[in-house]
């Protein structure tokens, strides 16, 4: 597999999982109303199946992110793990009927930019699977 085709497939699976997580949690938070040090609030938010689906988004970002990491320059691949701050906010709008603003709008399409950047960058400087700690700064360089 193409080191492209890898990154675009390991980092769309982990925005789908980090995705999922938040999502779930909203959806939960909807069903199970605000926290309380209460055993009724707690009996509704295990009986909450979206707390199950941010469970299982957790997992699968989990396991996700460290296979990334097996291959992924660390620093590119920091960044793109929070593309999902994207696609969280282009989710809510038809399902939570949030709106978005041009503050919105400028901050998603800045970290599409920099996740962009970076990878173009690392990709110029290390070939997959290496762990290019001399480009750190005090890591040997």
């Amino acid at each position: 597999m193409s080191r492209t085709r890898f990154y675009l497939i390991g980092f769309g699976t982990l925005a789908f999982f980090d995705t999922l997580t938040q999502v779930s949690f909203k959806l939960a938070t909807q069903r199970t109303g605000e926290f309380a040090f209460a055993l009724t609030w707690l009996h509704a938010a295990v009986m909450a199946p979206w707390v199950y689906g941010a469970i299982a988004g957790y997992l699968g970002a989990f396991f996700t992110w460290m296979k990334l990491l097996e291959h992924a320059p660390v620093g590119p691949a920091f960044a793109a793990s929070h593309v999902d701050v994207v696609t969280v906010l282009l989710i809510s709008v038809p399902l939570f009927r949030e709106r978005l603003g041009a503050t919105q709008i400028a901050g998603a399409l800045l970290i599409g930019a920099g996740i962009l950047l970076l990878a173009l960058s690392e990709s110029k400087e290390a070939p997959m699977g290496t762990a290019s700690l001399s480009g750190s700064p005090g890591l040997g360089g």
